[in-house]
């Protein structure tokens, strides 16, 4: 957002995102706001490895000056009210929100005060250390017992750079992305403000979710996991919704990232907007069971060039015939392929998932 509001040529963010902060990374942003695309940051990474660029640094009075732009945060709270109507307030919703001791943990309270709500706050004691530790989007326990303990009406656990948002319902339970995802999507249709009836998930959306947008007369769109590569999709075809099982939400026509505190206002607007709870919301889809298995690999062939695990997969498909997924793919970053199954049956699944692990051990182990 600051990035366009101050019509820089880049933006630059520190961020370990919801791990810990030895993690802590550089993710840039081009002049539009958006992140850079996977070619141009490895680009970039290999300028810098290589020292291709060390004639270029500047030195001395070349490098410029650095501003601290004091009303950022200011900015920054009226552009998220603003992906709400005018009249819209919530008064009469208590709520908890745990900022991960993170980015957000001064605006978000500030926000939802605002706009009307009863706020308890917890993980807003950042020390620069303990941001993401135990606490936050991933750690969302903490949460629950909020919640539970304050009765209120929902919790919302952010992360630590607060791109993402995972949601506690009245009665102490996770409500996922996923579930997010569908009430959200079945709203936007209901206002005529989906484009193209279409939303943009990954290939980790939950076959549940399908189902329901299904139903709907809505198309589910999958893409590789990470929010980069559905907001590329998005773009790319025109869509103006997508999201994650894990909480990242993007909303085209309020912003150009995930914001975990745009998420969180649009889940309260629909609350307030139906007088629902957000257990009965979360009941616009219902997931379907599903395996998730990780098989230790000596070497990472293209899967395509193992005709054996081909063969198994299409047959797995034939067995669940139409009512689930299967879903093999290799961990970016482990010795690993994760063996995913989807279906109703739960009994069945386990064995379709057994049985390409012992496929894959065979010929990949």
């Amino acid at each position: 957002f600051l990035t366009r509001s101050l019509r820089a040529d880049a933006g630059v963010m520190i961020s370990a995102s919801h791990n810990p902060y030895q993690d802590n990374g550089i993710k840039f942003f081009s002049n539009d706001g958006f992140k850079l695309p996977d070619e141009m940051e490895a680009r970039i990474e290999e300028l810098i490895v290589s020292n291709e660029i060390a004639h270029l640094r500047p030195t001395a009075d070349d490098i410029g000056k650095a501003h601290r732009i004091d009303d950022a945060e200011g900015r920054y709270i009226e552009f998220v009210k603003r992906s709400l109507p005018k009249e819209l307030d919530f008064q009469g919703i208590k709520m908890v929100v745990d900022c991960a001791n993170g980015a957000a943990y001064k605006v978000a309270p500030t926000v939802l005060r605002e706009l009307g709500a009863k706020v308890e706050v917890i993980g807003n004691k950042p020390d620069g250390m303990n941001i993401n530790a135990g606490c936050g989007a991933v750690h969302p326990e903490l949460l629950q017992k909020a919640v539970h303990e304050h009765g209120a009406d929902l919790g919302v656990a952010l992360d630590g750079d607060a791109d993402r948002a995972i949601f506690v319902c009245e009665q102490g339970r996770v409500v996922d992305g996923d579930h997010i995802m569908a009430m959200l999507a079945l709203d936007l249709q209901r206002q005529g403000q989906l484009a193209k009836q279409t939303v943009v998930g990954t290939v980790m959306s939950n076959f549940g979710l399908e189902l329901a947008m299904t139903k709907a007369g809505i198309s589910l769109e999958r893409t590789a996991v990470g929010d980069r590569y559905l907001l590329e999709r998005m773009l790319a075809e025109g869509y103006n919704f997508g999201g994650e099982q894990s909480g990242h939400f993007i909303f085209l026509d309020h912003n150009t990232t995930g914001d975990g505190l745009i998420s969180a206002l649009q889940v309260l607007s629909l609350l307030k907007r139906t007088g629902k709870p957000l257990s009965e919301l979360a009941q616009a889809m219902t997931a379907v069971p599903q395996v998730l298995l990780n098989v230790s690999v000596t070497k990472k062939p293209s899967l395509d060039r193992v005709p054996e695990l081909q063969r198994a997969i299409s047959e797995s498909e034939q067995r669940l015939n139409g009512s689930g997924r299967v879903l093999v793919r290799y961990s970016g970053t482990e010795p690993l392929l994760r063996v995913m199954v989807e279906g109703k049956s739960d009994s069945l699944i386990r064995e379709v998932a057994n049985h390409l692990v012992e496929v894959v051990k065979t010929h990949l182990g």
